[in-house]
């Protein structure tokens, strides 16, 4: 798959909840090749901003050309995306990265999102087919995109740190109160929660995918700078590391140590 530059322009910006933005790109060249799980590098426009953001895929509207990001603002770079008004314009670099493997002999799949791993699940929640059941994990009641994920999932379950919704803590917890059952797993979300997801996925024998969130520089596999530990020994670097953007962000959970 080839890796696209290009010049977006912004088509839709608006704020979901406190610090958690939205943004539609018109990015027609990344848009034919990207899949549920991939990412994009976007560029600031104030050039002593140097490294790009790496950011999720939310949604991809292959008709119209379009990317959608949800993001958090966490620093100058993100400040100024959200920012950003419809018109603007925006370098980006992608897709980047491995997507979520998808079949339609899979029946049950189960998508487990927490925090900011939330957003590129809503894509693949709309590209697979079966029964799917979908799991949000949340602060509190502030819970960006539910309403979406209530329209695209046969099932959706809520949990909450606070309590304030849903059952109270963190997703395992309410995968285990809901007796929820899958025939696989996909998941994006915080270490902690990740290492949740593998073990419940190897007590039911069935395989976990997980989408990495680790900083980035490159976001194309050469700095090394987003390594995670892996089982067996990478080809590239010849030691017990994969690159999270290159290899990943998505991988097996039996391919990595948490």
């Amino acid at each position: 798959m080839a890796k696209v530059q290009e010049t977006a322009k912004v088509v839709k910006a608006e704020k979901l909840s406190d610090g958690i933005y939205s943004m539609w790109l018109h990015a027609q060249g990344i848009t034919e090749q990207a899949v549920p799980g991939q990412f994009i590098s976007l560029y600031c426009n104030e050039r002593d901003r140097l490294l790009p953001r790496p950011i999720s895929l939310c949604g991809i509207d292959r008709q119209s050309g379009q990317l959608r990001i949800v993001y958090r603002v966490v620093g100058a770079g993100t400040e100024e995306f959200a920012a950003m008004q419809p018109g603007d314009e925006i370098r980006l670099l992608g897709p980047l990265g491995n997507g979520f493997p998808m079949s339609e002999e899979i029946k049950k799949p189960v998508l487990i999102g927490g925090g900011i791993g939330i957003p590129p699940m809503l894509e693949l929640a709309k590209s697979c087919a079966g029964d799917v059941t979908v799991v949000l994990g949340y602060r509190n009641a502030d819970t960006f995109l539910l309403e979406e994920f209530e329209k695209e999932a046969c099932r959706v379950v809520v949990a909450s740190e606070d309590g304030s919704i849903g059952i109270q803590g963190n997703v395992i917890d309410a995968v285990q109160a809901e007796g929820i059952h899958g025939d696989i797993i996909y998941a994006c979300g915080p270490l902690p929660m990740l290492r949740g997801v593998k073990a419940w996925g190897l007590e039911e024998n069935v395989p976990a995918w997980l989408s990495m969130e680790e900083r980035m520089a490159c976001g194309i596999g050469a700095c090394l700078a987003c390594v995670c530990r892996s089982v067996e020994t990478d080809s590239h670097s010849k030691v017990k590391n994969k690159r999270v953007c290159k290899d990943g962000p998505v991988f097996l959970s039996t391919e990595i140590e948490l």
